[in-house]
């Protein structure tokens, strides 16, 4: 089965599918599947037909969003029962007690967690591979699903679920969503609770959204998470104006032709459905790029910091060692976040609504154990991959992926949509307008 997660719902609610079918069509699904991917860390097969049997005696299913609606959940937030090991051997491994209040809405809303996704250490690289296992991409499985969201793109690309739950730090949805073919949003400040106690991650960059195979899914996950229904209907966007820039955010780093060219024959379908696009020629700011790295270096420190150094794979180590260096100097890039957000960021947005850009600037990177690497060879990889991302989680804006074609390597190309503050619904509804004229594949070929 590799219906939609609204497919699924609507058919739930109408009786013509019983959750507990579901849940076991899509268990025999991944123990077929995921032994050659990798996308989960653990199954919860017993538990999620269990859940489902629950589902199934609600006595208000017929009003839930996601009833009986199989979901991944990315294994860095709280799953009631189950150990929380952010990809690291040197976590915690006791049971969690309570949910994330992202899972606690998923369920409420009838979705099964059927499983925890794979990350990277401490979802540090836009690559995924940890003690736990590599992630591959189901489209080629010789490179990376990216990261950190990782496992859980692999998971939805491959039809191993619905719908996944991932996060965002410096771009860790829409990495995956756009190295895996999908639709991935990550949405501004605020939106989604970041955390179980209400304190910012990773210094208020990093915010939970969903990955899906359309639109629609996204949208209605998104609602889920946010509890606000009202960004699970789409609807026509207006006339916007729409700027393209396909200017490199990391000074000396080149953008894949192939990337350049997806990103303005989408720009040529708005024009086409009538919205105002404009080249975007603006540069950014020279410190924002070293702000971004020396913030990922910080971040590596401040999650690092409590845990046994004698755990953690080489990469964390090293980045945490750089991190902590950085911060004692007071040079962990927080001043420059504070100066792109309180500023900067709308002056270099200028008189558009929305930003058209690249995704990735280069394809995926190979799937291998990156973690026992030295740091150098990951930055480098990581900044050549992924350095358009971290502009908009310093700004706290929406952002999303949505797919674009296939390159001259069978894999998928991705853009990203940018928005203001509470823009949510305006690229939801313009990335449903360019589905609906440009449709992708939902699932890798294979």
């Amino acid at each position: 089965m590799t219906s939609t997660a609204s497919g699924i719902a609507h058919a739930v609610r109408a009786g013509e599918l019983r959750p507990t079918e579901v849940v076991g069509e899509y268990l025999d699904r991944i123990a077929r599947l995921d032994p050659e991917i990798g996308a989960f860390r653990v199954v919860r097969a017993e538990r999620a037909r269990a859940e489902a049997a629950d589902v199934q005696a609600r006595t208000d299913l017929a009003g839930l969003p996601l009833a009986g609606v199989p979901v991944a959940v990315k294994d860095n937030i709280e799953v009631a029962g189950e150990q929380m090991r952010n990809g690291s051997a040197a976590t915690d491994d006791s049971e969690r007690a309570q949910d994330h209040p992202v899972t606690a809405r998923l369920r409420a809303a009838g979705a099964i967690v059927v499983g925890l996704t794979n990350v990277p250490e401490l979802c540090l690289p836009p690559m995924t591979d940890s003690v736990y296992g590599i992630a591959r991409n189901p489209w080629d499985r010789r490179r990376t699903p990216g990261g950190s969201s990782g496992g859980s793109a692999a998971a939805v690309a491959a039809g191993l679920v619905p719908l996944a739950h991932g996060n965002d730090g410096l771009g860790s949805i829409r990495i995956p969503a756009a190295c895996c073919g999908l639709v991935g949003i990550k949405p501004g400040t605020g939106v989604v609770p970041a955390s179980i106690d209400g304190t910012p991650v990773w210094g208020g960059l990093s915010e939970n959204g969903p990955l899906a195979t359309t639109v629609q899914d996204a949208a209605l996950a998104l609602s889920v998470m946010a509890d606000a229904p009202e960004l699970g209907t789409l609807g026509d966007p207006g006339t916007l104006r729409i700027g393209i820039s396909t200017r490199q955010a990391q000074v000396g780093l080149p953008i894949d032709p192939q990337f350049v060219a997806a990103t303005k024959a989408v720009a040529t379908a708005f024009a086409d459905l009538g919205h105002n696009v404009t080249s975007h020629t603006t540069a950014y700011p020279s410190w924002l790029g070293t702000a971004a790295v020396r913030s990922w270096f910080g971040f590596a420190w401040e999650t690092a910091r409590p845990l046994d150094r004698n755990r953690l794979d080489r990469r964390t180590k090293q980045m945490s060692a750089i991190g902590h260096a950085l911060t004692a100097l007071h040079a962990d890039g927080a001043r420059s976040r504070e100066r792109w957000r309180s500023g900067a960021a709308e002056q270099f947005f200028g008189a558009v609504d929305v930003l058209l850009l690249p995704a990735l600037s280069q394809p995926a990177p190979a799937a291998e154990r990156w973690g026992r690497r030295d740091v150098l060879r990951n930055s480098l990889t990581s900044l050549k991959v992924a350095s358009l991302f971290a502009p908009w989680n310093i700004a706290g804006w929406p952002a999303m992926n949505v797919p674009a074609g296939i390159d001259d390597r069978g894999m998928p190309i991705g853009v990203q949509l940018v928005a203001r503050p509470g823009g949510e619904r305006t690229l939801l509804n313009l990335a449903a307008q360019l589905e609906s004229t440009r449709p992708w594949p939902r699932y890798a070929p294979s």
